[in-house]
């Protein structure tokens, strides 16, 4: 699929930024006739994995033959990645062949990115709102283009935090999810995570059952994981709905790695395989079935979605000679599982592998945090490559190239590119020459750009 243009609308629309709050959606949605109305959902909020759970919710709904809409953010190589519909178990054998299958379509796009367009030159000429975010267009458009489709299901990921956040307008989903926690956008959702976790269970609705991940399994201090489960235990009492947690010690402990590249599981007494590597990915999975066991998806059905979902830039490994690995990791708590994971993937070497970071990041991320994660997992840091993704909130390379300096020392071999393109051409370059492992990493805004290049320069049949 060609790589496809941001709507019009939207190019005006960054300018506005993070703007919290229901007003602007909901008068948008008003004028255009409220089709969050005319599908059901599964709404998704939390700090780590959402993607990943709302790519295995969406993976068992098609396993069971539903039409099913995804909404997730950011896109990584397309645009019209953030708006997809899987059409039953044809649709996602579709998408394990073409991992552009089911994006909605450039007329489509055009289409309701006009109706969204004169609504919101509506909304502000008639003193309804102020302008709406971007997010809040896409919101309208996906939307719009769902209740269109007639999907059965719509798989919602929020975007920041949840109770204002402009996919929370919909109503009587069918269950509400909350993935791994963490602190992160304190300034926009609190300072604490109790007040955290509040803002994210701001999507539970009365008559909604909601599925949480264990409090337990997160990688938080011990005496915050308490504060987590009240918050979310308060939240669902409050709505008078029923809260479950999901994860489990065992099934942590007894995922490995088979021969064909794939994780398998033990979770209830059953074997899931997943192509989604990684500890964290057992968390992950085990919250989207139990959010479908919610829903009464038949257990064939669950056990299909979670062999056949596929998510990429998660610890993905993109080439073996050298051995080049992309992760959207953008924080402490990502950048540990990431650690962990790719220890176990490359059998326990971690530590003795040299290791060349490819690392842009946003600057609002815990970038320190990040490095001290990477090292205290073991990864032997021994070059970097820093660049700038193309984001306004992006953090200039040569600040980062300085963070990486004082946490690993490094002097001889780092090198700050801010162009994404050309610094992915340098460091692969680099790591054909010296073998050393290559980890883009650091931002799904950078990961996004760079995967395009590196498929163009890595021979590799695993892409």
């Amino acid at each position: 699929m060609p790589k496809s243009e941001m709507p019009d609308v939207l190019k005006g629309a960054l300018q506005f930024g993070i703007k919290p709050g229901l007003e602007r959606i909901s008068g948008l949605m008003s004028l255009l006739g409220d089709p969050q109305d005319r599908f059901r959902s599964v709404h998704i909020a939390g700090t780590n994995g959402k993607g990943s759970v709302a790519t295995f919710i969406s993976s068992i709904m098609a396993a069971s033959g539903k039409k099913v809409g995804v909404f997730t953010s950011p896109y990584l190589e397309r645009f019209t990645e953030r708006i997809r519909i899987i059409d039953g178990k044809q649709g996602l054998i579709g998408l394990s062949q073409d991992d552009s299958y089911g994006e909605i379509d450039q007329a489509s796009l055009d289409k309701y990115s006009s109706l969204v367009a004169e609504a919101k030159e509506r909304l502000v000429a008639e003193g309804i709102s102020d302008e709406p975010t971007e997010f809040e267009l896409i919101t309208a458009i996906g939307f719009l283009y769902f209740a269109d489709q007639n999907v059965d299901v719509a798989v919602l990921e929020t975007g920041l935090g949840g109770r204002l956040d402009s996919t929370n307008i919909v109503k009587e989903p069918l269950v509400t999810v909350i993935t791994a926690l963490g602190l992160d956008h304190c300034g926009v959702l609190g300072n604490t995570i109790s007040e955290i976790a509040g803002e994210k269970a701001g999507i539970f609705k009365e008559g909604s059952p909601c599925v949480c991940f264990e409090p337990d399994l997160m990688i938080l201090p011990e005496e915050l994981k308490k504060d987590v489960r009240d918050a979310l235990t308060s939240k669902a009492l409050e709505k008078n709905i029923d809260i479950t947690f999901a994860g489990s010690r065992e099934a942590f402990d007894s995922a490995r790695f088979t021969v064909d590249g794939r994780m398998e599981f033990i979770y209830g007494g059953e074997v899931y395989t997943t192509a989604l590597n990684g500890k964290h990915q057992v968390g992950n999975a085990i919250t989207a079935i139990e959010a479908a066991r919610t829903c009464q998806i038949p257990e064939k059905a669950i056990k299909e979605g979670i062999s056949l979902a596929s998510w990429k830039c998660r610890a993905e490994i993109l080439s073996i000679e050298p051995t080049v690995i992309i992760d959207g990791g953008h924080n402490p708590q990502g950048a540990q599982s990431l650690g962990e994971t790719i220890n176990v993937m490359l059998g326990g070497t971690l530590q003795d592998r040299p290791i060349r970071l490819l690392m842009g990041v946003m600057a609002d991320k815990d970038v320190e945090g990040i490095l001290s994660a990477y090292k205290a997992c073991g990864l032997n840091i021994t070059g970097a490559v820093t660049v700038k993704p193309i984001n306004p909130r992006s953090e200039p390379a040569d600040v980062l190239a300085e963070k990486i300096k004082l946490v690993y020392n490094i002097s001889d071999d780092l090198e700050v590119i801010p162009d994404a393109e050309e610094g992915t051409r340098v460091a692969y370059e680099k790591s054909v020459r010296d073998g050393k492992v290559l980890l883009a990493t650091g931002s799904l805004y950078l990961t996004g750009q760079i995967r395009a290049t590196l498929k163009g320069l890595i021979e590799c049949t695993t892409i």
